[in-house]
C-alpha cells in the first residue's frame, strides 16, 4: 500500500464519435500479446463516455491510499500512488491527436477532477504524457485545462 499522490487523465486514443466499452479496454489492456497488452489489471479506475457517464472499471475506496486491489496499469511508475481516469477519444479521423472531448466529456471530467481534488487535496493531477511518455495523450494540454477550469497551481503537474 503507497500514498495516493497523482490522478493521471488519458484518452483512449480513438476517433471522435467511436464508444468504446468496459468490455474493450479489459481486452485491450489484459489479453495476451499481441491481441492485447498481456497486464493483470486495465490501465484506468474510471472511463467517461462521449454522453458524460462515468463508468467505474477498477473499484477504490475513497482514502489516500493505493490498496493493492485498487492498483491500475495507467502509466510506468504512477499506477502504485496514482489513480488514471480515461476519457473516450483522442485521435482524429486521419489518425493523429485531437481532443474529442465533447461538452457533456469536458463537464464529467472537470467535475470528476475537482471531487477528486477536494477528497484527495494534497495530490497533483497530470496529463499521461506528463509523466512518463505518453505521447500526446489526453490530447490536450493539461496544465492549461487545468488552470482554466480554476485547479490551483499546488494540484497540477506543470
Amino acid at each position: 500500500m503507497s500514498k495516493l499522490e497523482f490522478l493521471v487523465i488519458h484518452c483512449t486514443d480513438t476517433q471522435p464519435g467511436r464508444e468504446v466499452t468496459s468490455a474493450e479496454i479489459r481486452e485491450w489492456h489484459t489479453s495476451p500479446q499481441p491481441k492485447g497488452r498481456g497486464w493483470k489489471q486495465v490501465g484506468y479506475a474510471d472511463m467517461i463516455h462521449l454522453d458524460g457517464k462515468v463508468e467505474n472499471l477498477v473499484p477504490y475506496n475513497s482514502d489516500d491510499n493505493v490498496d493493492p486491489w485498487e492498483i491500475t496499469n495507467g502509466a510506468v511508475g504512477f499506477n502504485g500512488n496514482g489513480r488514471h481516469v480515461v476519457y473516450v477519444g483522442g485521435r482524429n479521423f486521419n489518425g493523429q491527436w485531437l481532443d474529442t472531448r465533447t461538452p457533456a466529456q469536458k463537464i464529467a471530467l472537470e467535475k470528476y477532477v475537482k471531487d477528486f481534488i477536494k477528497t484527495h487535496p494534497k495530490c497533483k493531477v497530470a496529463g499521461h504524457y506528463q509523466v512518463n511518455g505518453g505521447r500526446d495523450c489526453p490530447s490536450f494540454h493539461t496544465p492549461d485545462w487545468l488552470k482554466s477550469i480554476g485547479i490551483s497551481e499546488n494540484n497540477i503537474v506543470l
